[in-house]
């Protein structure tokens, strides 16, 4: 099959390669032994690559090179086309679902976890050049992925059908349940009895809030008794302010949780987690608050995208 592929393009662009300019037309009757589909099929795979220029006359369509013709090498072209990183041209150790099976998940690149999850490629572009492409694209901002939509992932990769785009989403959101459950198992056996501990927790907890958000926001972690993490709730968007924090706000989920003490959180969308003047001023005016209705405030805890630090040990 391969080698009758390889005969049927070596034909079709020894027909079309001297020509200047030409028609589809020109090249069914020039490849009349073709079928229609597949001089279409490569006549667009060409355009797609950048190799001719497709244009619309009256009457029909016409295409003409995009690089000068001593500058297209078709043999090259078609062995792309033909083996370019097919997982069946692919060693058999090399293949991401026999590697996964040999050496177990984490051994696998982010690109070849990703052309499992896209499973199929397309013509001209296989499941492993796909999962690299999409690899590249998110290599910083891998958690962007999540947030993805199907056209934008289409954009990175023409193999991201609406089945793989559905597998690769079922795959990120499987992962975040998981992470999820093993963070609550943490949470379960932590204690936070340390500012060291409540700075680890809260980098943690709130990973894409110091990462990701472009406005400080104000949270709460609920305390037990013995000041393991209860629930964490948002109370504030925007500017932090002491004259905008209210303690009603901060305390009403504290006293729902049965609370016996609070973490107080929030982040620097600036990087720079150093407290103001403001910060400070909340820090007192909410421990006062607490001491007054039985909640202790234990610590307040700034995330930010360099690092993260406590405001009790910053005094």
């Amino acid at each position: 099959m391969t080698h009758q592929r390889k005969q049927r393009l070596q034909a079709l662009l020894g027909a079309i390669v001297p020509l200047p300019e030409f028609s589809s037309e020109d090249a069914k009757q020039l490849c009349a032994e073709m079928t229609p589909q597949f001089i279409t099929q490569t006549l667009t795979q060409l355009v797609r690559e950048g190799m001719l220029h497709r244009h619309q006359d009256s009457k029909q369509t016409r295409f003409r090179w995009a690089v000068p013709q001593h500058q297209f090498v078709p043999q090259q072209w078609i062995d792309r086309q033909v083996h370019s990183e097919q997982v069946t041209e692919t060693p058999l150790e090399e293949r991401p679902r026999e590697k996964l099976l040999s050496q177990g998940a984490e051994s696998l690149s982010t690109a070849e976890l990703l052309a499992i999850l896209i499973r199929v490629g397309i013509r001209g572009e296989s499941a492993i050049t796909a999962g690299r492409k999409l690899a590249n694209r998110f290599h910083d901002q891998l958690h962007q992925l999540r947030g993805s939509s199907a056209p934008e992932l289409k954009g990175v990769s023409s193999a991201v059908t609406s089945a793989s785009y559905a597998q690769i989403m079922a795959g990120v959101e499987l992962g975040r349940r998981i992470a999820k459950a093993e963070a609550s198992q943490r949470r379960d056996k932590l204690r936070i009895t340390s500012s060291a501990v409540a700075i680890e927790f809260c980098a943690e907890r709130f990973a894409a809030l110091a990462a990701d958000a472009v406005q400080e926001e104000f949270h709460i972690v609920t305390l037990d008794t013995k000041h393991q993490p209860l629930a964490t709730h948002r109370i504030t968007v925007g500017t932090l302010d002491a004259s905008l924090v209210h303690p009603r706000e901060v305390f009403r989920p504290a006293i729902r949780d049965a609370a016996a003490a609070v973490l107080l959180v929030h982040n620097h969308p600036s990087g720079d987690p150093t407290p103001s003047r403001e910060d400070h001023q909340v820090t007192d005016r909410l421990t006062e608050a607490g001491k007054l209705i039985g909640i202790q405030v234990l610590d307040h805890i700034v995330v930010a995208r360099t690092r993260s630090l406590s405001i009790r040990d910053s005094t």
